[in-house]
């Protein structure tokens, strides 16, 4: 019996491809320790997930600097941009599902909130931006997650039925996008107290045994 496939399955990329939350929490300590702050896990909670003006929005508040947003932005972008370029790892799990995916002859993409050159970036520093023919990001799309824009993109750049299609996601913000845009949602969250009530399935991990069997593949054994 053939299996039946999806159209196509899109990765979320920060927290969920790739093991970038760290770079982040360095450049965010750093920006709030340069403004007189601690960086705490709340912080990281809070901001896990957030486009480039939902986050500038709420450090703002976070910095108690109402109207300096976008500047604190750019200064964070600007820190993140030096830590990526070193320790950038898949997440686990994460080379095992591309490559039976792309073993399978199932289109995959990237649908990321992040700005094109810190995408960009990342991908090369973990190795693994040739297994990606497709990558969307935030700053191309009329809105970011959780507005379903940068999905519907990478779907249509697939050629491929989003109601067909599958979104892996570590944050609400994704899963809420994903789910917008038809996507069946499979949630891996970065944070173990995250919860994704928009995510169809939950797994631990993106080589977790439920999520090949939701694909339709079939996890080699160890």
């Amino acid at each position: 019996m053939t299996p039946t496939f999806p159209a196509a399955v899109v990765f979320d990329n920060d927290g969920l491809l790739l093991d970038t939350e760290e770079a982040w929490t360095r450049a965010e300590t750093t920006l709030f320790a340069n403004h007189g702050s601690t960086f705490t896990y709340d912080h990281k909670r809070e901001l896990i997930g957030s486009s480039h003006s939902i986050a500038a929005g709420k450090l703002e508040v976070m910095l108690e600097q109402p109207g300096r947003g976008e500047d604190l932005m750019n200064e964070l972008h600007a820190l993140v941009m030096d830590e990526a370029q070193h320790d950038i790892e898949p997440r686990p799990g994460a080379l095992e599902l591309v490559d039976a995916l792309r073993d399978a002859g199932i289109p995959i993409a990237v649908a990321s909130n992040s700005q094109r050159a810190f995408l960009d970036l990342v991908l090369h520093t973990a190795g693994v931006a040739d297994r990606f023919a497709i990558t969307v990001a935030g700053d191309e799309v009329p809105r970011p997650k959780p507005w379903p824009d940068i999905y519907l993109e990478a779907c249509a750049r697939l050629d491929a039925d989003p109601a067909r299609s599958f979104g892996l996601e570590d944050s609400p913000t994704g899963a809420t996008a994903a789910k917008a845009a038809g996507l069946t949602v499979i949630g891996v969250p970065y944070l173990a107290d995250i919860e994704l009530p928009m995510a169809d399935i939950t797994a631990t991990a993106l080589n977790d045994a439920a999520v090949f069997e939701a694909i339709g593949l079939v996890l080699s054994p160890e």
